[in-house]
C-alpha cells in the first residue's frame, strides 16, 4: 500500500541543539531517516489500510514511549547539574514525528480504530478492577 508520509525534523528540535560538532544532528537526522524507511517499508508491505494503520500505531506507541523516557531525564538532569537540553531535542523530535503521522487524514481515523481494537483485544475492560 502506498502511503505518502514525510517525516521531517522540526527546526526548533534542530535549532534547540547547542552549537557543537554536529553530531547530535547528525544523529537524529540518521534516526529519522531509518524511521522514515521503517514506514515506508511497513506501509508498503501491509494489503490495506488497517494493516498500514497498525504499521503506525507500532511506531506511534515506540514514539511516545521514547518521548515520556526522555521526559523522565529532564528533572534528573537537572537535580545532577547537568544541561537536559538533548533530552529535551530527542523528547519533542519523538512528539513531533507522532504528530505527523497523525496528519495523514485518512490514517488519523484509522489509527484511532486501530488502538480501540488494541484495546479490546488486550482484554482490557471498563469498569472492572
Amino acid at each position: 500500500m502506498d502511503v505518502d508520509l514525510d517525516l521531517a525534523i522540526p527546526r526548533g528540535v534542530l535549532e534547540s541543539l547547542p552549537d557543537d560538532d554536529g553530531a547530535a544532528e547528525q544523529d537524529i537526522r540518521r534516526a529519522v531517516a531509518g524511521y522514515r524507511q521503517a514506514l515506508e517499508d511497513g506501509f508498503g508491505d501491509a494489503d490495506d489500510e488497517s494493516e498500514a494503520a497498525a504499521v503506525a500505531v507500532d511506531f506511534l506507541e515506540y514514539a511516545e514511549e521514547r518521548a515520556e523516557i526522555y521526559d523522565e531525564f529532564v528533572p534528573e538532569l537537572r537535580a545532577w547539574g547537568q544541561s537536559p537540553i538533548y533530552a529535551i531535542a530527542w523528547r519533542d523530535l519523538y512528539i513531533e514525528l507522532a504528530a505527523q503521522v497523525y496528519e495523514v487524514d485518512w490514517l488519523a481515523e484509522r489509527i484511532d480504530r486501530e488502538r480501540n481494537y488494541r484495546l479490546v483485544d488486550d482484554g482490557i475492560r471498563f469498569g472492572k478492577d
